[in-house]
């Protein structure tokens, strides 16, 4: 009985191991990003929300820049009003090295902080492998009606 123990206590921890080493496939880390950035505005974390983005990220062809979109994140959350984000299905597909995101995402705001731009956009993103690690380099968006 011991040997049975302790055989299947070394298969139970090999298996943590091996787990532990596997990595999750590309999309599914650009996929957990994008949540990433949408749980960081939502919490008021203009870095969380950014985390992901490369130093030279480029939105809407130069309308935000990555410390822009922090900040804008910040200043949201220092007045108190709470950002929402609901996303669609994110499509991944590869190109060449790089990877390119769309979906859609609904913004709405507690106490008018977005009344202008609240509404539902269809957004794509670009992505690249930066240290072993997928980050956004280029993001556009129109609104989706």
């Amino acid at each position: 009985m011991p040997f049975r123990t302790t055989l299947a206590t070394l298969l139970l921890i090999a298996s943590a191991v091996l787990a532990g080493c596997h990595h999750a496939p590309d999309d599914a880390q650009v996929r957990k990003a994008i949540t990433a950035a949408a749980a960081g505005a939502e919490t008021g974390s203009g870095s969380a929300a950014v985390a992901g983005l490369s130093d030279d990220f480029d939105g809407n062809s130069g309308d935000l820049n990555k410390p822009a979109l922090a900040n804008l994140v910040r200043v949201f959350a220092l007045r108190g009003q709470k950002i929402h984000v609901l996303l669609g299905p994110v499509s991944v597909e590869p190109r060449g090295e790089r990877m390119v995101a769309t979906f859609t995402a609904t913004l709405t705001a507690g106490a008018g902080v977005l009344p202008d731009n609240a509404g539902a956009y269809q957004v794509e993103t670009g992505w690249r492998k930066d240290g072993g690690k997928w980050v956004c380099f280029t993001a556009s968006w129109k609104r989706a009606l």
